[in-house]
């Protein structure tokens, strides 16, 4: 998936997210569940966007791990919605699952680009933190 499709799944997220929203009678709509949800919904899509503006690879994994926790602040609220508005699961089940994917690409994505740039993320062994690339050099 290029970079300009992935940004369009994420914007076509966000905008099945406004829409769900939109389904809550006015009345009825808890306000911090369905503006936590609008906030990190778009989110997603936002930082997605941005970083192809970054202005450096640092800047871009940035990018991709704020989107990362918006997608799985997303997961959280809508998990909420699910329990709270059961009329509405049929709606919430495929924006779940289109939630899971995009955090797995956001996932993937990060640690690829921390590969590639010669980031080393820090693992905890024997009590002592070591970056992978120590741990591989010991085996």
């Amino acid at each position: 998936m290029s970079n300009r499709e992935f940004q369009e799944r994420c914007l076509r997220f966000g905008i099945a997210i406004v829409r769900l929203i939109g389904k809550i009678p006015r009345r009825e709509q808890p306000a911090v569940r369905t503006r936590q949800l609008e906030k990190c919904g778009t989110s997603v899509g936002a930082n997605v966007t941005e970083s192809q503006s970054a202005q450096s690879r640092a800047d871009f994994i940035s990018k991709f791990e704020i989107a990362l926790k918006e997608a799985r602040e997303t997961d959280y609220w809508l998990r909420i919605l699910k329990e709270t508005e059961p009329l509405l699961e049929a709606q919430i089940g495929p924006l779940m699952g289109e939630c899971w994917q995009i955090t797995a690409i956001l996932v993937a994505s990060i640690k690829t680009a921390k590969l590639n740039g010669g980031i080393r993320e820090p693992r905890l062994e024997s009590g002592k933190i070591e970056s992978k690339a120590e741990s591989r050099e010991q085996n």
